[in-house]
């Protein structure tokens, strides 16, 4: 594996502190060969000329020992064994009097002689003060480039790079960890928390992309949807068809044989009450029939734009025919200017059907219902919603997932077929709308119908009786 690509992988905050280390190392190189080296040079140039001076001073056999300053330089007169003279230099001295000794390569001493006092003269060559003040460069030049090193990275990992690499890194991370969990609530990074240099405009980019995604896929699951409920309302129309044909037949064959009998038989007998009962029930099958078989038809209706208020009138009135509506309190809370696209005939079969079922959950006296709208958005364009709310027993846990398919009631006497809320969502699928049941949490039951404010185009309406 390259070192490319090793130094690839490392995550930001590693890489980052070896780019930093490396940065620090280069600047130290730098800044050391472009100073010591001419600070060396300036040294050497001072302690030559230093040693130029020393050297005269003692050429001219002046008397040093008074002289301040010199203490440095440890100056000393006397006899050879007291200075520590070197032969070498006992030798120059004695042919060259007025000369001066010198070799740092030997000694780190210079000697000079004094003739008339018949003793020698020793002076110090300063090669420790330069070399410490070369020393001391060094570890100044070091100790400032540490100090500007650590201060820097603190700054950078403790106040910056937090600020304005790692955290909007880790937001990002965050949320599409979210996005990956399908959490839609923290998938998108907040307006606030987006900067406006590049890493910014990097966040943008994927919240546009999110958003875009999630607006395809709310679209295509909505399409499915209404795939989903036609093809139900297909299966459903066979089957309400095949049915319907199979009773066809027998029906017609009863109900003729009972009214025959009913011709024969004495009014005021008891076989002729019975006739009639029996007459009445075929006639009930028939009906039954009749509406499956409708529900098996699709005609194509034109859609208008309807005022949503005089509908929930116009159907309370339908339901209001049961002796039980009286004992119950209704409230028509929809807008007066709430609006939807649809077929009026279809969608007050709907909402009959809707306010019977609360009707029948509700208890008389103390029964209550109520229906509301509201503006909403939704799958791209404005809906209205309707909620249709009792405070009955609501619907059981177990048959809520699974009402709106069909034969599925709450609803043990003869009243409930199981088709009317099947009928009712294929109604307004149709119609390019929704309907979704649950349980309110104050009691009762809520079912909401979504219907567009303005949709063109015609549909195909299954007509139903539910």
């Amino acid at each position: 594996m390259s070192i490319r690509k090793t130094f690839g992988d490392l995550r930001v905050r590693p890489k980052l502190m070896v780019l930093h280390n490396l940065f620090f190392l280069v600047l130290s190189a730098a800044a050391y060969f472009s100073l010591i080296p001419q600070y060396k040079q300036q040294v050497a140039d001072a302690r030559e000329r230093e040693l130029r001076i020393i050297t005269q001073v003692f050429q001219l056999q002046l008397p040093l020992t008074s002289v301040e300053g010199l203490e440095s330089y440890d100056y000393r007169e006397g006899t050879a064994a007291i200075v520590s003279l070197p032969d070498e230099a006992r030798a120059f001295l004695q042919s060259n009097p007025a000369g001066v000794w010198k070799d740092p390569a030997k000694s780190r001493y210079i000697f000079a002689r004094d003739p008339r006092r018949e003793l020698y003269r020793r002076l110090t060559i300063p090669d420790i003060i330069y070399s410490d003040s070369v020393q001391r460069a060094e570890i100044a030049l070091f100790l400032v480039l540490g100090g500007l090193y650590l201060l820097a990275v603190l700054t950078l990992e403790l106040l910056i790079m937090p600020l304005y690499v790692y955290t909007p890194i880790q937001r990002m991370l965050d949320a599409d960890d979210a996005t990956q969990r399908g959490d839609r609530a923290r998938e998108m990074i907040p307006d606030d928390a987006i900067p406006g240099d590049e890493i910014g405009q990097i966040m943008r980019s994927r919240n546009a992309t999110v958003a875009e995604l999630r607006g395809r896929e709310d679209d295509l699951r909505h399409k499915n949807q209404m795939l989903e409920m036609q093809d139900r309302l297909a299966s459903l129309g066979l089957m309400s068809a095949s049915v319907a044909h199979e009773m066809n037949t027998p029906l017609a064959v009863l109900h003729g044989s009972i009214e025959k009998m009913l011709e024969t038989a004495p009014i005021e007998s008891p076989a002729h009450g019975r006739l009639a009962r029996m007459k009445r029930v075929t006639e009930r099958l028939r009906k039954i029939s009749e509406s499956l078989l409708d529900f098996a038809k699709a005609r194509r209706e034109e859609l208008e734009t309807l005022h949503l208020a005089p509908l929930i009138d116009e159907a309370w009135h339908l339901v209001a025919i049961d002796e039980k509506a009286s004992e119950v309190s209704f409230t028509n809370s929809v807008a007066v200017d709430a609006r939807v696209t649809g077929n009026a005939d279809r969608l007050i079969q709907v909402f009959v059907n809707l306010l019977r079922n609360a009707l029948n959950a509700v208890e008389p006296g103390s029964g209550k219902i109520e229906v509301k709208s509201e503006a909403v958005r939704g799958f791209g364009e404005w809906q209205t919603s309707i909620r249709f709310e009792d405070n009955g027993s609501g619907i059981p846990p177990e048959v809520l997932p699974d009402i709106f398919d069909a034969f599925v009631t709450t609803r043990l006497d003869s009243k409930g077929t199981g088709l009317g809320l099947t009928v009712a969502e294929g109604i307004i699928t149709q119609h390019g709308g929704t309907i979704s049941a649950a349980n309110r949490a104050e009691g009762g039951a809520c079912l909401e119908v979504r219907l567009p404010v303005m949709r063109q185009a015609p549909v195909t309406a299954g007509a139903a009786r539910g």
